[in-house]
């Protein structure tokens, strides 16, 4: 067990109240404008003859209004290069779809929210309003492509750059954008068959947000079907302050029928469906589709309903022709990635794979034979970044140093050597330029907000594209020497692997006090909260500290970037080494001199809600108080791709399912809990909440509950975020400090 306390920082610890003199955060200025976190540009990318970098901002008098912005690296100058409402100005109408994509993807903004260049870089393509217009950049004009009462979605230009596509009332469409002819390449879509969109369960969970894919000679499009009429139909209410919406929607509750899935390839000029065979078994998922480098050969990831099986199949065009090129298998599940890329020479691919308990690389020839493993370690693989094929290199970004920092690495495609191109003590996320020579770094640290830097491979800063500096006029400013670096340490689980943990403490630590304890918690998979990286979350566990509170934080087993073994232990049992995992990390608190053992709360959101009711109900004796965020209760009523992911089909697990719902655990519950949950959840339903406030009502229970009409999972807005947080807080203040 690593602790890293001594006795000399327990005494450095215990400081006089005069050595701090800045500000604390007040609750409410986390949430309002301008953010504290600066003002660091989001959806960066190089134009494709590599001449500028451009990226989204917010307008200084709407920063949730965004234009597209540049920065032309031979003058070293940022400026406006598209101004939002130049080409849309007013409220903005969107369709149900986009609303439920954009939830999904968490994004919260208007104006240009997404765009794509052109391939020769002299123009761009926005949706905007449900239409889409053209920008080109010489004249500085915009051509607005579409003008119908539909609304047009998932739109893209054409690899060479003849045609844009799009999705309009379930079908496929393209527009010569030379001719401005519009071609309708499918027409069977209405009603429950939907062509080119992704399914609920495909955007929700397989992290796949369209449904069509371009060949690269622009001469067909290789789309999905789905024919959602074996989907159970359920009638779903949204509870706005107003009123009640009511929607039918077609939801894969677990252990239920997905959607009918077909894979099709329809031509350009000449535009009928040649549907491809996706074997005997029709209960599978379609989890990727790729075009290799020629149009003449299309693949495809075919995935089991049970999540173990994985086969990557290329298909020869026109004949249909079908080949296995590769399986994966595992005793639990297999996680899916967009790792697969196709190399230049038309002989070659790279794929990423956890077959040996950790996500690597290797490089394949086109007729699956492997030729090496690129990649090995006790640690993770998370992204191929580019493949510069001129300089025979691969990069990525990964967890070779340590779990708690993302970095960009690269290795020979021939093999040899790992590089580290970022440096150490920061997580970095980056974007390549097509030519491999240089990359946007955007990094942060725990205390260092996200800085953007244009880098080249050899480590040289050719520009600082943002700085952030938490200084002079910068939002943070004021209460930068009153946040506190978490301290961070490991911990043994029971089965020996090693947990990290990081603890914010009060800056002054009062000798002979007892701190009461605030321990914040996901726990699910697919996510990490121990990370040396910047998040505005943070912010409230650094105004908890300020406020006399310590907020302890663990990666417990089933976290995310610390390989399969690390994962597989929920497998089919819930809430189970997760909360044994959270319990070690309480324990050790226990040991801390100035903790206060008998007031311990737990707090957590969505499966960190699900865990902090779990934590209530079957540990007690470890946790006071807690604070429960939209929570899953009962499994039976998630989706199949998630659910059945981890706990398999419930028909095979019935005890499993039962086991990891909350309510057979109701009866052991004492008191002291708090659930909140938006009211027009689309991804956690409502439901959830409310089956659990019958039960414990039936039980004869106290609790306390906050629920927000027109919310949805994320809880997005400042006064929503400040009434919660302030809810919350009352609550431990209630229940820890009295």
């Amino acid at each position: 067990m690593k602790n890293f306390i001594t006795p000399a920082f327990l005494a450095s610890l215990f400081i006089s109240n005069s050595a701090l003199a800045n500000a604390v955060l007040p609750l409410e200025r986390l949430f309002s404008e301008p953010a504290l976190s600066g003002t660091a540009p989001r959806s960066l990318s190089f134009s494709p003859d590599g001449s500028r970098v451009t990226y989204l901002k917010g307008k200084d008098t709407d920063a949730n209004r965004l234009d597209l912005w540049q920065y032309q690296i031979k003058t070293g100058k940022h400026s406006l290069l598209v101004d939002s409402n130049l080409l849309f100005s007013g409220p903005e109408l969107l369709s149900d779809e986009e609303k439920a994509r954009r939830e999904r993807l968490r994004l919260f903004a208007s104006g240009i929210v997404s765009y794509n260049w052109s391939k020769d870089g002299k123009a761009l393509l926005f949706p905007l309003n449900g239409d889409l217009f053209y920008y080109d950049l010489a004249s500085k004009s915009a051509r607005k492509l579409t003008n119908t009462e539909a609304f047009e979605t998932d739109a893209k230009i054409s690899p060479k750059g003849q045609y844009v596509s799009f999705i309009r009332e379930q079908n496929i469409f393209v527009l010569d954008l030379k001719s401005g002819k519009e071609t309708q390449l499918t027409t069977d879509g209405k009603g429950l068959i939907k062509n080119g969109m992704a399914e609920f369960v495909a955007q929700e969970e397989m992290g796949r947000m369209t449904g069509y894919w371009w060949a690269p000679d622009d001469s067909k499009i290789a789309f999905s079907q789905i024919d959602e009429s074996p989907v159970a139909e359920a009638v779903r209410n949204e509870i706005y302050a107003d009123e009640i919406k009511l929607f039918n929607q077609r939801y894969p509750f677990t252990g239920t029928a997905n959607v009918k899935v077909k894979l099709g390839v329809v031509g350009i000029e000449q535009p009928q469906v040649q549907w491809l065979d996706l074997g005997k078994e029709q209960d599978i998922y379609l989890a990727r589709v790729n075009w290799s480098k020629t149009a003449s050969l299309l693949t495809y990831q075919w995935q089991s309903r049970d999540q173990q099986h994985l086969e990557l199949r290329s298909v020869e065009l026109p004949s249909g022709d079908t080949k296995v090129l590769l399986k994966e298998q595992s005793p639990t599940w297999l996680n899916l990635n967009d790792d697969l890329h196709f190399l230049k020479d038309k002989q070659h691919f790279v794929w990423a794979s956890e077959r040996d308990g950790y996500k690597h690389l290797y490089l394949y020839k086109l007729d699956g034979t492997l030729v090496r493993q690129l990649t090995q370690g006790d640690w993770v693989v998370n992204k191929i970044e580019a493949i510069n094929e001129n300089q025979g290199m691969i990069y990525f970004t990964g967890r070779k140093d340590t779990p708690l920092e993302s970095h960009l690495y690269s290795v020979p495609v021939k093999g040899g050597d790992l590089k580290r191109l970022t440096k150490a003590d920061f997580s970095h996320a980056v974007v390549m330029a097509e030519t491999g020579q240089s990359f946007i770094d955007s990094y942060s640290s725990v205390l260092q907000p996200t800085k953007v830097e244009l880098m080249t491979v050899e480590g040289k800063v050719l520009t600082v594209l943002e700085s952030n500096d938490v200084s002079g006029s910068h939002p943070l400013a004021p209460f930068k020497e009153a946040l506190v670096k978490p301290r961070f340490g490991t911990l043994k689980a029971k089965d020996g692997q090693t947990l990290y943990y990081r603890v914010f403490e009060p800056k002054q630590l009062e000798k002979g006090k007892k701190y009461p304890v605030v321990v914040g918690v996901y726990g699910g998979p697919g996510a990490q909260r121990v990370t040396n990286s910047w998040s505005a979350r943070d912010l409230y566990f650094q105004y908890l500290a300020q406020n006399g509170y310590v907020v302890f934080q663990l990666d417990n087993r089933g976290s995310d970037n610390r390989g399969k073994a690390f994962e597989d232990p929920i497998y089919k049992k819930l809430a189970d080494v997760e909360l044994i995992d959270q319990i070690t990390g309480v324990e050790y608190l226990r040991t801390l001199p100035y903790i206060d053992a008998t007031r311990i709360g737990i707090y957590g959101h969505s499966y960190g809600g699900y865990m902090a009711i779990m934590a209530m109900f079957k540990a007690g004796d470890y946790f006071k108080a807690g604070v429960a965020g939209a929570p899953v209760t009962d499994w039976a009523l998630y989706d199949t791709h998630y659910t059945e992911r981890y706990l398999g089909h419930p028909v095979a697990n019935k005890d499993g399912y039962e086991q990891s719902s909350v309510f057979p655990y109701v009866k052991d519950y004492q008191g002291n809990l708090l659930i909140y949950h938006g009211m027009a959840d689309d991804n956690v339903l409502f439901t959830h909440s409310t089956k659990l406030y019958s039960e414990l009502q039936q039980q004869g229970k106290l609790f306390e509950s906050m629920d927000y009409p027109g919310s949805k999972h994320s809880m997005f807005g400042q006064p929503v975020q400040t009434h919660l947080h302030k809810t919350m807080t009352a609550f431990f203040e209630r229940q820890l400090k009295q």
